[in-house]
């Protein structure tokens, strides 16, 4: 099943803001400054494009995992090569990606736990429109005529209207009295 530019929009907004705001939100309890806003909408647009070419159709939890990974390692060297003081401090002027112990487990865990609620939601989301195609297929599908059964026979009678002297007697004859 292939995802629609709309749909692929939403999943792609919505994979971009949860990536990016726990990116930043595990940068800073990892021992890091906030991200800068310049810094921040930038790695949402990057993100946003890698989700915009990877959502075309449903992924699998591996998937959504190791894109969230490449994203991360992104977004961690994004905010921590924008400030002098920062980069001093964490020694990320040294080696590239050389990250302490917190912010390597701070990404991580962002990853991990992004790549599962991302994945639950991708299964859900794809589940119900897998009903809602089929309910709508149903709806669409013209309904099989179902098989007539043959017509009762149609008997014609005639009444008979009954003789002046009839209609207005009375029978009172019953069984009889007890002894």
């Amino acid at each position: 099943m292939r995802a629609r530019l709309p749909l692929r929009l939403a999943r792609t907004a919505a994979f971009s803001a949860v990536c990016v705001t726990l990116a930043a939100f595990a940068h800073v309890l990892g021992g890091g400054a906030a991200p800068a806003p310049p810094a921040a909408a930038l790695g949402l647009a990057g993100v946003a494009l890698l989700g915009l070419a990877l959502c075309g159709r449903e992924r699998s939890a591996g998937t959504i995992t190791m894109m969230l990974l490449a994203a991360q390692l992104g977004l961690h060297e994004l905010f921590a090569g924008e400030g002098g003081a920062y980069v001093l401090v964490h020694a990320h002027a040294r080696g590239g990606l050389a990250v302490n112990a917190g912010m390597l487990l701070t990404h991580s865990t962002a990853t991990v736990i992004t790549g599962l609620w991302l994945s639950r939601g991708e299964a859900a989301l794809w589940s119900l429109l897998r009903r809602l195609g089929r309910r709508l297929l149903v709806l669409l599908v013209p309904a099989a005529v179902p098989a007539s059964r043959p017509a009762a026979p149609v008997v014609l009678t005639r009444v008979v209207p009954l003789q002046p002297g009839v209609r207005h007697s009375v029978a009172r004859r019953g069984p009889p009295l007890p002894a």
